[in-house]
């Protein structure tokens, strides 16, 4: 097969199975070559060329995004994805461009979306009362924080977790296994949740308004979707009065921050938060790193005293 549409269906399921990409990656990388195939009108891989990139960046950085124009992260998703199904053709030795003719468009520094400790402590109190949706938000909030995972990991966790430890795996990004903490309060807050809910679904974290409502109702209870539980984060981040944008990830920042703030090195907290590599993890260092402010103090303007 050399036409691009039984290509990119080959490269899709070569990620999917032998990369182990999450669905959703899949998902993108066939919206972003199919964009390249449509704007480049090109159906066979040796007719791909570099002129051809070139005028689908320029398309890609003209397209209207949320800020006017589409960001250069969207933008080199697009062209990392594009990159990909070039390696996957040359390993099987079908012409085409060279993968490394494509480079990606230069981005500034990333910014994070923190809150301070006087907020995240008003979100993780903002769930009240013993009702079985309080006690499912108020477990939620507590392995969030107390883990550091991602919102699609914490919403494919399973009733089976075995509280008697204090730890467990996660399955991640790429299929990736680690191994994830829980603290005192987030293993007293899933047994609280868990003992209030009394189905045997299999998933943790369920819509509770469907409890109960069939009769043969345990395999009928949803799993939350991570929509729904950045729905119910931005909720309680709005009861709790803060005015910036709330989101589970904003809470796996302050997990990552908290760690380094009180010490911790950053290969570790790499491999609590599942980073494939230490440079996504170093985005960090510039908002916790105490001792360079501790030289500062110590050692600057010394001369002028």
């Amino acid at each position: 097969m050399t036409d691009l549409t039984s290509l990119k269906t080959q490269f899709l399921e070569y990620i999917e199975i032998e990369k182990g990409r999450g669905v959703k990656t899949v998902e993108n990388y066939d919206r972003y070559l199919t964009r390249f195939f449509t704007a480049a009108k090109v159906t066979s891989p040796s007719a791909i060329t570099e002129t051809m990139v070139r005028e689908f960046r320029i398309n890609l950085n003209r397209s209207p995004g949320t800020a006017g124009t589409m960001k250069k992260n969207t933008q080199n998703y697009h062209l990392i994805a594009l990159r990909a199904f070039l390696k996957f053709l040359r390993k099987r030795d079908i012409a085409s461009l060279n993968p490394e003719r494509i480079e990606l468009a230069k981005v500034g520094g990333r910014d994070l979306d923190l809150i301070t400790a006087d907020e995240l402590n008003r979100l993780m109190n903002a769930p009240k009362g013993d009702t079985l949706t309080a006690l499912r938000d108020r477990a939620m909030l507590e392995l969030l924080f107390s883990t550091g995972l991602r919102v699609s990991e914490l919403c494919n966790l399973n009733q089976d977790l075995d509280l008697s430890r204090d730890s467990f795996s996660v399955r991640g990004k790429g299929e990736k296994v680690r191994v994830v903490f829980l603290s005192a309060s987030a293993k007293k807050a899933v047994a609280d949740y868990l003992k209030k809910r009394g189905d045997f679904g299999e998933a943790l974290f369920v819509s509770n308004g469907t409890i109960g409502k069939k009769k043969d109702h345990d395999k009928y209870v949803p799993r939350l979707t991570p929509r729904s539980v950045e729905r119910i984060v931005k909720q309680y981040a709005t009861h709790a009065g803060i005015t910036r944008k709330v989101t589970p990830h904003v809470i796996r920042h302050s997990f990552a921050t908290d760690l380094l703030e009180n010490g911790a090195d950053l290969r570790s907290v790499q491999a609590l938060l599942g980073h494939s590599s230490i440079t996504t993890t170093q985005v960090y260092t510039h908002v916790t790193d105490k001792h360079l402010l501790e030289v500062h103090k110590a050692f600057h303007g010394k001369r002028r005293e």
